[in-house]
């Protein structure tokens, strides 16, 4: 039995070594499977990984990053370090973008996004990552706060369960790595459907992308993006919409949108950014 779930395990593994853009949702296995932190593991370089965890989101940065350094570390990664960014003016040492320049694999870590812009935005350190990330020469990925900062337009906070509505959400600016997007994370376990539409609706040339806990949105070079893990992630659309009131109503009072595309997407299935459609399985 057990060497059936390995042998289950192996097929499950990504084959390419392709850099990737990982935008993941929050409370990833960090303990079984793994299944999330062995694709960004394997995407950066496998043995051969140089990675850069970045724990500055947290409010407790050397704790979450000792944590991931014996994650990645058990994996086998041919060197980790430890960016723990606490003030802009580290974004300025010369050790830092050494490191930056060789490493194959960044690692934004759980946390607070607004503090984590705060630190990383408008810095040469982060023209420096988003350069290599565009340039397909290294691995990105990002969890919960993480995630949040992946687009131009950055959900900051608010609230659930209720319909949407402006003063539902807090939008600021994001750290605009696929700044075509703006990502909601712990998304069906928080019931944050109604933020994301609000968001959207405020930001019709966006795509909206919910991300479940445990689960990936894997962004390809190529504009694809395959889930992974074992949530689903969701995909708001307003492409065709054909009316909305947001910008004509209260802070308060509820949006109507005509005409929304919403596509709820699951293990493995993809999806184009460029034609903004579903990829058939097979």
């Amino acid at each position: 039995m057990q060497q059936l779930e390995l042998q289950a395990l192996e097929t499950r593994k990504p084959q390419s070594t392709k850099t990737a853009i990982m935008v993941i949702g929050g409370a990833e296995d960090k303990v079984h499977g793994r299944e999330i932190l062995h694709t960004f593991f394997y995407r950066a370089g496998s043995a051969d990984a140089q990675i850069a965890i970045v724990p500055s989101a947290s409010r407790e940065p050397a704790i979450i990053g000792e944590r991931y350094r014996g994650i990645f570390n058990e994996m086998g990664a041919k060197r980790i370090e430890v960016l723990d960014i606490r003030d802009r003016d580290q974004c300025e040492d010369a050790a830092v973008h050494e490191y930056l320049e060789v490493c194959t694999g960044v690692f934004l870590t759980g946390g607070d996004q607004l503090r984590l812009c705060g630190l990383l935005a408008d810095t040469v350190l982060m023209e420096k990552l988003r350069l290599r990330v565009q340039m397909g020469q290294i691995t990105l990925a990002g969890t919960s706060a993480g995630a949040a900062v992946m687009g131009h337009h950055m959900i900051a906070g608010g609230g659930s369960g209720e319909c949407p509505n402006r003063s539902l959400v807090d939008m600021a600016t994001g750290l605009g790595i696929i700044p075509e997007v703006v990502v909601d994370q712990h998304f069906h376990n928080r019931n944050r459907m109604a933020r994301l539409m609000s968001a959207i609706a405020a930001h019709p040339d966006r795509l909206g992308i919910g991300i479940d806990e445990d689960t990936c949105a894997l962004f390809e070079q190529d504009g694809i993006l395959q889930v992974v893990g074992k949530g689903t992630v969701t995909i708001v659309d307003p492409g065709e919409v054909s009316y909305t009131n947001q910008p004509l109503i209260g802070a308060t009072d509820p949006i109507s949108i005509h005409n929304l595309r919403v596509h709820i997407l699951s293990y493995g299935q993809r999806y184009d950014l460029h034609q903004r459609a579903i990829i058939p399985t097979g």
